[in-house]
């Protein structure tokens, strides 16, 4: 069989038009494992009153943070894909879970080249429903109906990999030098960990701020979005070796009124300015690739919060990006996967 790879990513509007946004926010937003209500009432919510008032905001977001190149994350994603395909013998193509280039138009590129096995990449280092499940589910759906003589294996959630955990670490120290490390994960409902959980061990549990809610690496923590989270920061914590107090976590970009996972990012960043912290960084570990979560959302609103609390100075550690180190332990994955050995997922 020819073997092929296929980088997902999230996303992006293909310009800072306030149409392209719309449309962008349209397909994201009603996508039901991002906003997991029924179809008529996420219609409702989306259709009836996002899509009336958030594009134009939105789009002044991305205009901030917008290169002369394109979107920051499709621009990002494809040098990532460039490095990568230097490093390894199959074809290596991207795309997004929403916008362009799409997942279909990702497989066929594929499938033009010959390619008969896909390893499907989803760029998310922790497992979650509005993440990776819905690109699993979307790639085999477009499989079984225009594919079906194509196999997939999907590359599962490495949060955990000893490779990846290093290379975050040297990432961070490469640019830390800040009396706090703050960890920013994109947060999720508390409803979609119970959703993921296929052994039912969190159907009451209580989300309490910095406790596991459930044992690192047992079978009820496959899919536990938040419990990765903590796993990712300790891991490199330890491999850094930050001094307790020095470090936490928190989740970003809630919408809606229902539980999100605590604490919240932007409260966080004003308490540990208001309890003396002056010299704060954050990271953000859930995205592989900048975007507007982390440029925008974090480098520069979280900055201006930071810093009207009372805060000194304010540092957005960047995301893995294209860093040679990165692409060389994905194009290492990508080698033990087209050698058949067990150990890409180790």
């Amino acid at each position: 069989m020819s073997k092929g790879v296929l980088l997902v990513n999230l996303g992006s509007p293909d310009s800072t038009q306030v149409s392209d946004v719309r449309k962008y926010l349209d397909e994201f937003l009603m996508d039901e494992r991002v906003i997991d209500s029924p179809y008529w009432l996420r219609a409702l919510i989306v259709k009836g009153i996002i899509l009336n008032t958030r594009p134009k905001k939105s789009a002044e977001a991305y205009k901030r943070i917008w290169w002369d190149e394109g979107s920051p994350l499709i621009v990002l994603t494809q040098r990532l894909q460039r490095k990568i395909q230097s490093r390894v013998s199959i074809p290596v193509e991207i795309a997004m879970r929403y916008g362009n280039p799409s997942i279909e138009a990702g497989i066929e590129a594929l499938h033009k080249k010959g390619v008969t096995q896909i390893l499907l990449f989803p760029m998310y280092p922790q497992y979650a429903m509005a993440t990776t499940e819905t690109i699993l589910v979307l790639a085999e759906k477009i499989r079984q109906k225009k594919y079906p003589h194509i196999q997939i294996t999907e590359i599962p959630a490495f949060y955990h990999r000893n490779d990846y955990i290093a290379t975050l670490a040297q990432s961070i120290k490469d640019e830390y030098s800040q009396d706090y490390l703050l960890f920013s994960y994109h947060g999720v409902p508390e409803r979609h960990i119970r959703k993921t959980d296929k052994t039912g061990a969190h159907k009451h549990t209580q989300f309490v701020n910095d406790v596991y809610c459930c044992k690192p690496h047992s079978p009820e923590s496959q899919y536990c979005y938040r419990t990765h989270c903590y796993e990712t920061t300790r891991a490199v914590a330890e491999l850094l070796q930050l001094p307790e107090g020095t470090y936490g976590t928190s989740f970003q970009s809630r919408l809606g009124s229902d539980p999100w996972l605590q604490p919240y990012t932007d409260v966080t960043i004003e308490k540990l300015a208001h309890d003396g912290i002056k010299n704060l960084a954050v990271v953000t570990p859930a995205f592989v690739s900048d975007c507007l979560e982390t440029l925008e959302e974090i480098g520069m609103e979280g900055k201006e919060e930071f810093l009207q609390a009372g805060g000194l100075s304010f540092k957005l550690i960047p995301c893995l990006n294209d860093r040679d180190d990165w692409s060389d332990v994905i194009a290492q994955w990508i080698t033990r996967w087209e050698n058949l050995t067990d150990n890409y997922k180790k």
